[in-house]
């Protein structure tokens, strides 16, 4: 059994529909409430690193970790949300069931793309964080976030209703606002990177700010500020606010 305090990689991806005349809109999946993870929580669509995606990374060059991240994004995303990202040709709504029921079913993701006449590129995913939480006894993420752009003619998402009860589209501040109000749960990690996407008047602007920032492993740390204990992240990388009164943050 791994331990708990061993970091499980992991890959998450932002996608962003943009929209004329309004801010773009992210695609953002609502977790089960069992789920023992983030329960309840709305977040991005994303998971664990599998053996699977690294394989399928070694086809590719670059950093390993990085392309295995970017396929693991591209695979939980059609898990989860039934979004292909990155697929040429695109499929059908038929093809991309058959896909999609396939990796449910257990089988590699190369082996299914293989199966479907599916080539994937993972150079259209963007970089644009990296965040890992320490000091907790429960288990602790590794997770790369990534960016792409919606793209044209993709069939709409359809929830998977195992790990997650709802998928929908929503801009960062329409969510933020939710949390605010009590409607959604949004964890730490979540909030600060929609707080960050919120600045984005479209994909473009999310891709060059992106690559204006290192990608530095987050990992936030308590701080007493004026008695109170707050949860706080590094003020470098692009985030408008890095920290939060310990009492008010979802930790998972």
């Amino acid at each position: 059994m791994q331990d708990p305090q061993t970091p499980v990689p992991a890959a998450t991806l932002v996608i962003f529909r943009d929209r004329t005349g309004a801010p773009p809109e992210l695609l953002m999946v609502e977790r089960a409430k069992t789920m023992a993870f983030a329960g309840g929580a709305t977040v991005f669509p994303g998971g664990r690193v599998d053996p699977g995606d690294h394989a399928l990374a070694a086809v590719f060059g670059g950093d390993a970790e990085d392309i295995a991240g970017r396929i693991a994004a591209i695979r939980e995303t059609i898990e989860e949300a039934g979004v292909p990202i990155g697929l040429t040709p695109m499929p059908g709504a038929a093809a991309l069931a058959r896909l999609r029921a396939a990796l449910h079913d257990g089988l590699a993701f190369g082996a299914a793309l293989h199966a479907g006449g599916f080539a994937i590129d993972p150079e259209l995913l963007v970089p644009f964080a990296r965040w890992l939480p320490t000091g907790r006894e429960r288990r602790v993420f590794d997770t790369r976030f990534y960016l792409a752009a919606h793209p044209a003619g993709a069939p709409e998402p359809v929830v998977d209703a195992t790990e997650n009860t709802r998928v929908f589209w929503a801009s960062a501040q329409d969510v933020l606002d939710a949390a605010e109000a009590g409607r959604q749960r949004v964890i730490f990690p979540t909030h600060r990177n929609l707080e960050r996407l919120a600045r984005y008047g479209g994909f473009a602007d999310a891709r060059a700010d992106a690559l204006a920032f290192p990608i530095r492993t987050v990992s936030p740390w308590t701080e007493d500020r004026g008695g109170v204990p707050h949860l706080c992240i590094p003020d470098d990388l692009g985030y408008p606010i890095t920290a939060e009164p310990v009492a008010n943050a979802k930790r998972g």
